[in-house]
């Protein structure tokens, strides 16, 4: 990422209020661990990383953004959470290799750091991952088409992986209904 993307979400961060952890994980606390070493990736204010924090994990939260970092460490240090922010260029900062019991990874898409986050993960860690798909019934996420998943792309990406959840909806049904425009994924690495 450039300069560029990071000025955008500095800018964006300035005034953002803040939102709830991602179904993903709100959903799927009761598959992880009480304890052990967290990480979200590009993870805005990092809800996420909080609600982990909660549930008994310490959790590094990274983002390109240095204003929102400070702004998640100014939030850990006053609710007293084991988050420590950290702002870091995805595409440079290489992920330390089997040190996490669990990744998260929202409205955040490059495909090129499938096979980092899964090496990230110690055996028997957790992934949990929700962003955006290619099949929509409504507005919102990105318009690149680059940054959306294909049709069960997320299961193919980390088929390294055992997948506990899936959920991706597409078109089926009332699509008035249900989980639309996003795929998630809970899948656990095989232990050793």
């Amino acid at each position: 990422m450039n300069s560029k993307t990071r000025v955008r979400w500095d800018n964006f961060y300035q005034g953002a209020d803040s939102v709830p952890a991602m179904r993903v994980v709100a959903e799927n606390l009761h598959l992880l661990p009480r304890s052990g070493n967290g990480l979200e990736l590009a993870c805005g204010l990092a809800a996420n990383a909080f609600m982990l924090a909660e549930h008994g994990l310490r959790m590094d939260a990274w983002d390109i953004s240095p204003v929102v970092v400070e702004r998640i460490n100014q939030a850990a240090s006053q609710r007293n959470l084991p988050v420590s922010g950290k702002a870091c260029d995805l595409d440079r900062e290489p992920l330390p290799v089997s040190r996490y019991d669990v990744v998260v990874v929202t409205h955040f898409l490059d495909r090129d750091l499938v096979q980092p986050i899964i090496a990230a993960l110690k055996p028997g860690g957790i992934l949990m991952y929700q962003t955006f798909t290619r099949t929509r019934v409504s507005a919102g996420g990105p318009e690149n088409e680059l940054f959306r998943l294909a049709d069960g792309e997320l299961l193919s990406l980390f088929s390294d992986l055992q997948p506990r959840v899936y959920r991706e909806e597409g078109l089926c049904g009332d699509s008035t209904q249900g989980f639309r425009n996003e795929a998630l994924l809970v899948a656990q690495k095989p232990a050793d």
